[in-house]
């Protein structure tokens, strides 16, 4: 059986620009999956630059697992329309806990994350101090549609009484 070694708080901030699948506009949601797991933010009416400021929490087996991202127009009388998706690789920041850093200014730079071929980042992405935890604020480009970004943070939260993370440091 495989243990939970912590959770993750994914802030689905906001959207911008998404496609328009409506007359006008659309009526945009997200579904969060990552292995078995599957949450949904709230739809916004009539909107391509919502702001849904939702933090959903997941737990976490694997670290190599990604998180989905699909985005989707509500219609009330056929399937909903997809949107465009994007994937969180968690390996990157789950990279900075490893480094072992105890405490550090709020704001402090903790990793720069690059755009390229394999991730979804519209942008640099930080990795930064927040509260006494490392947080990662990401914008991710919407795959598989003609336009939109979606920005969101991930946050790693331990379970009391678990080793967490520190299992992945045991040989």
């Amino acid at each position: 059986m495989e243990t939970i070694l912590g959770f993750i708080k994914l802030r689905i901030n906001r959207g911008i620009n998404l496609a328009k699948r409506d007359a006008y506009s659309s009526d945009p949601y997200v579904v969060v999956k990552m292995g078995e797991q599957k949450l949904k933010t709230a739809f916004i009416r009539k909107n391509i630059n919502p702001v849904w400021n939702e933090e959903l929490t997941l737990y976490v087996k694997d670290v190599a697992t990604p998180i989905y991202l699909q985005v989707f127009d509500k219609d009330t009388f056929t399937k909903d329309d997809e949107m465009g998706d994007a994937v969180i690789d968690l390996r990157p920041y789950i990279e900075c806990h490893l480094i072992g850093m105890e405490s550090m200014p709020d704001g402090c730079v903790v990793k720069r994350i690059q755009p390229n071929r394999t991730n979804c980042l519209a942008e640099e992405s930080t990795c930064f101090w927040r509260n006494g935890s490392i947080v990662q604020r990401m914008m991710l480009r919407l795959k598989n549609v003609e336009c939109g970004e979606i920005e969101c943070e991930i946050e790693w939260r331990d379970i009391p009484g678990c080793n967490g993370l520190a299992e992945l440091t045991k040989s």
